[in-house]
This record gives C-alpha cells, structure tokens and sequence, in this order.
C-alpha cells in the first residue's frame, strides 16, 4: 500500500537533493522503539531515526510500528511528511527505516503545518500520544537479502545495517551482516570523501541506491570522476557487481 506525504512538486527537489548532494556522515545515532516509547516526553521536539517493521497501515498516509519482544508496547503512529509516495514492504519481516520528529498527535496542528488530511476516524486512539512526522522513510532489507538478491532492489534507496570490512580507501569498502558466520557482504561507494573517518570493524547503518557498478555510468550520474587507472582497477575489480552508492551513514552506538 502506497502512504503519501505532501503534493508531488516537492518531489523532484527532494530526489535531486538526493542524488546530488555530497555523502552525509551523520552524528545521530539510530533510536530504538524502546527509547521512543518510554522516553517520547523527553523527545518531543526532537528528530530520531528508528528502524522497525510497520504494523498496519492508518488512512492513505500513516502506518504504525510496534516492537514484538514487548508486549505491552504501544504503537508509534508514523505520519508520511516526505513528500513522496513509499510503499510498504509486503513482507513480513522487511523493516523500515524512517527519520523524522518525535510530536504528540494533534490533529489539527498537524494537518495546518504539513498540509497532510488525518481523519480523526482513523485516529482518535493515538490522539495525544507518541507520533513521528516521518521526513524520510526507506526500505530497510537485511544485508543478506540484498547480496543475495541485488536486482530485486536495483534502483531502489534502502537502508542496511553492518560492519565495516575491506576498507579499499576513504569512499570505497564493503559492509558485512553482524553475524559471526555470515560470508554475505555489500561493496558501499560514497561520491564524495566523509567528514569523519569510517573504522575496520565500526557498525553503520548506510543510506543509498543500489545499483550495478558501471564505472562511466556512475561518473556521469554522481558527478564523480577517476583517473584512468583507478577507474580499470575498479572496472576489474566491480564490473556489474551490486554496489550500494551511499547518500548517508549513521554509526551505531549501543543503546
């Protein structure tokens, strides 16, 4: 199912920006469903990215989510403030990853500053309580899916999760599932250097399109270019391998 956010003309600014702009190393660290949960008054105000899988979709531009290990959880209400259309993940076990403010619900509040409908039907059960006004929401697969299955999310933007290995220079190494027998990885490509030095053994969370390597192809379309030897040495190395082209990365600290 389709949640739209605000009308489309913000779209196309909102895709360049996107594809264009130079690869952010972001000092946030990822919120858990707990923290946002329990601690949603001393957040309020404040942006978190979370990922978690949705529970069920509200009217045509909200979903929940809701953490299964906690029974007494309640369900954080997601309202798509992105601009953009995203469909859901029909699986069952795909995750989203979804940047946003932390608010109370307040209908009318809401409505007037992010020009989005939210039928009180559909929400008088979450009136008041924890809400994210989502400015990004993304596909957040397994690692393993994706090195496993890369031309299912060819084109697409995602968010994996992993640790840092192969470190070949500052914008190109490759990113493993944290798990102690696990052989799948992804090569990451970032289009411009990061700001703050990327670590052997560090857990982020990377941002990007997934896309088979063409080297002229992504120096076209990333504004990047190569000398011509690095550029026959990753042409040998990645020819038409999955890669990921990274438009942002968060560290991962322990909650």
């Amino acid at each position: 199912m389709k949640i739209w956010g605000r009308e489309k003309v913000i779209i196309g600014i909102t895709v360049l920006a996107l594809l264009w702009g130079a690869c952010e190393y972001n000092s946030q660290k990822l919120t858990n469903y707990f923290q946002v949960n329990n601690d949603s008054k001393k957040l309020i105000g404040t942006s978190v990215t979370i990922i978690s899988r949705p529970i069920k979709t509200i009217g045509l531009n909200s979903f929940t989510i809701s953490d299964r290990q906690l029974f007494n959880g309640e369900p954080i209400v997601v309202v798509n403030a992105s601009g953009q259309a995203f469909d859901l993940p029909t699986e069952p076990n795909v995750a989203v990853q979804i940047t946003g403010e932390v608010r109370h619900l307040e209908i009318d509040k809401i409505e007037r500053e992010f020009h989005i409908n939210l039928p009180e039907e559909f929400y008088r059960n979450y009136i008041n309580k924890p809400v994210i006004i989502a400015r990004t929401i993304t596909l957040a697969p397994r690692l393993a899916e994706v090195a496993a299955n890369a031309s299912k999310f060819f084109g697409k933007t995602i968010a994996v999760i992993g640790k840092v290995e192969n470190i070949q220079s500052p914008v190109l190494f490759s990113l493993r599932e944290n798990q102690l027998f696990s052989s799948e990885n992804l090569v990451i490509l970032l289009n411009t250097s990061p700001k703050v030095p990327i670590n052997k053994g560090q857990k982020v969370a990377v941002i990007g399109v997934v896309r088979p390597f063409v080297a002229t192809q992504v120096e076209k379309d990333y504004k990047v270019s190569w000398n011509v030897q690095v550029k026959k040495q990753l042409e040998a190395k990645y020819k038409n391998r999955p890669v990921l082209i990274a438009q942002a990365i968060y560290p991962i600290y322990p909650f």
